[in-house]
């Protein structure tokens, strides 16, 4: 995961900048968990991902609904088709793994490539603070003055200490569990006891998550999107990498986890957000491990990134 280090806020994108890599500690020992490229000392076993179709929901269509209808749909079996065959260019280090999801906002149109379980390392932070704003909704209450600290830190500087604060304000594993349900994530489990960071996800889930940050048709309320996109455009500079490689300038909001497991020494790196190109909006999720080091996964989940979504922008609405 990331740094919560203090940091000048630097808006313009620096050419090409990547993060710093930071002291690795356990999560585990959380006395106040530090920030930084947290190695979790503890694996998770995990069943892997249920059946995923060829395509994510579409923005118009209910959480949770769109992927099986997906997979008779023409134009969604064309997308999936254009999707693997750009992908098939992709450079992927020996022993790593990738998969990428994309969906354009003004069409709807979306597509899967890889069904594989990730470990979300701190994209999650993004699921625990729609999960907070969804009860706070229900309880009909604004988030509080702390919580609001919490999530700035969280998001914008990925501070590790606030997202462990308030993944216990939401009732830890179960809390985001029972909000994606709610939110129609079917692939996502949060993680044991501390590890969020272990949470398991597939990128075809983290698209469904990402129209319920940035659609209309979402469980979030207007003003809980407004808030969280907010926080997704201002991410520390020497965070500004990722799905933003597919942006043109600055028109990105996204947020990135990185993860060195400590029991292969090998890295998650995983990036999502919303990328604008020649007027046209897309969400972008892009999972990786298995890489063996942090630049190597970087540069891998923007190659996939500007692939991906150059598969889409090149190939007109997909609709006819």
């Amino acid at each position: 995961m990331e740094s919560s280090t203090a940091r000048s806020r630097r808006r313009a994108r620096p050419s090409r900048r990547r993060p710093l890599l930071y002291t690795a500690l356990a999560v585990a020992a959380v006395g106040g968990v530090p920030a930084g490229g947290t190695v979790y000392v503890k694996a998770r076993a995990h069943a892997g991902p249920a059946a995923v179709s060829s395509a994510s929901p579409s923005a118009s269509s209910p959480a949770g609904t769109g992927k099986e209808a997906a997979m008779t749909h023409p134009a969604a079996v064309d997308r999936k088709a254009r999707l693997d065959e750009a992908m098939a260019a992709v450079a992927v280090p020996s022993g790593a793994k990738v998969s990428v999801a994309v969906l354009a906002t003004d069409s709807g149109d979306s597509a899967v490539h890889g069904t594989a379980a990730f470990d979300t390392a701190s994209i999650v932070k993004v699921d625990i603070l729609a999960a907070l704003l969804l009860q706070a909704q229900d309880a009909d209450r604004r988030l509080t003055a702390a919580e609001r600290v919490y999530a700035t830190k969280m998001i914008e500087s990925s501070d590790n200490a606030s997202a462990t604060a308030l993944w216990h304000t939401i009732g830890r594993a179960a809390g985001l569990d029972a909000a994606n349900r709610r939110f129609g994530l079917t692939e996502t489990s949060g993680g044991d006891g501390e590890l969020w960071g272990l949470t398991q996800t597939t990128a075809a889930d983290q698209l469904v998550l990402l129209q319920q940050v940035f659609g209309k048709d979402s469980k979030l309320s207007a003003a809980s999107r407004t808030y969280l996109q907010g926080l997704l455009k201002s991410v520390e500079a020497d965070q500004q990498w990722g799905v933003s490689a597919a942006a043109e300038g600055n028109s990105w909001a996204l947020k990135n986890g990185w993860l060195a497991r400590s029991t292969t020494g090998l890295w998650d790196v995983n990036s999502i957000g919303r990328v604008t190109v020649d007027g046209s909006e897309y969400l972008v999720a892009v999972l990786s491990n298995g890489t063996t080091t942090l630049a190597q996964g970087i540069a891998l989940v923007e190659a996939a990134a500007q692939t991906a979504v150059s598969a889409f922008a090149g190939a007109g609405s997909g609709s006819d």
